[in-house]
């Protein structure tokens, strides 16, 4: 039984999210479907694109991966799919799966990028506003009932990939930027652990500074301001049972530099 995942910028007030999973289940009722999230900021690629990739590998092989933000539906920005490794990833060519291509060159894991130029696997009139329900949607439950994806399109070698934020060396140590802001307020850098090089650091952010690093949120009083290594690798600076990002005014992009001691 095949899981397909759900990641789009559709919001949960107004049914459209649901409407996927409807399309999904009127073709391969035996799917099982999980939500990454609905939430990511309207017509806010990168923001899907990092939350795609935060998630997906904990998924088992042969999942899709449907998302769908996409500020260029109508246009002749191409609908398509990655098989990278064991998971497949259908949405538009926007740059949405750079972090997960980018990782799969890292890994050296197989590659194949179609090209959804067959309509036989679409819902009949395609609208110019919803290829979510109309394209994307019944591709994903035709991969997820075992359709091969090598009838389903055109191979392409040149998916669209963005520019994504990387931390900067420089005399002093890094210069790191803001690229999450989760719900709690904590503000994620791209800027990883082992960079450091377990050198002794402080950060500075919106001109404020953080000296060292502490092992969690509770080794410090509420309202402290201080830095960690968050779940995934990443320095994250944080407000100890607040937020960082209102407590600073911080913003995703802001320069957060990791200064050596």
């Amino acid at each position: 039984m095949t899981v397909i995942t759900l990641t789009t910028d559709f919001g949960l007030r107004d049914g459209f999210g649901g409407v996927l999973k409807g399309v999904i289940w009127s073709i391969c009722p035996e799917a099982r479907i999980a939500d990454i999230t609905h939430t990511i900021a309207p017509q806010n690629v990168l923001e899907g694109a990092l939350a795609l990739a935060r998630a997906a590998p904990f998924f088992p092989a042969g999942t899709v991966h449907l998302a769908v933000v996409d500020p260029g539906v109508g246009t002749r920005r191409r609908p398509m799919v990655a098989r990278l490794g064991g998971h497949y990833f259908v949405g538009p060519d926007n740059g949405l799966f750079t972090a997960m291509i980018e990782d799969a060159h890292r890994r050296e894991l197989a590659e194949e990028y179609i090209h959804l130029d067959k309509p036989e696997f679409w819902l009949p009139g395609v609208s110019q506003t919803f290829h979510g329900r109309d394209i994307f949607a019944p591709v994903s439950a035709h991969l997820a009932k075992g359709t091969a994806l090598s009838i389903m399109g055109t191979p392409m070698a040149d998916p669209v990939l963005l520019d994504l934020p990387r931390p900067e060396r420089t005399g002093t140590g890094w210069n790191s930027h803001a690229v999450i802001i989760d719900t709690f307020g904590n503000i994620t850098t791209d800027l990883r652990a082992e960079q450091l090089e377990g050198r002794a650091v402080s950060f500075s952010v919106r001109g404020r500074q953080v000296n060292g690093l502490v092992e969690s949120y509770g080794w410090r009083r509420p309202g402290e301001l201080v830095a960690l290594v968050d779940s995934e690798g990443f320095i994250e600076i944080a407000v100890v049972n607040g937020s960082a990002a209102q407590t600073l005014g911080a913003l995703v992009g802001d320069t957060i530099q990791a200064i050596y001691e």
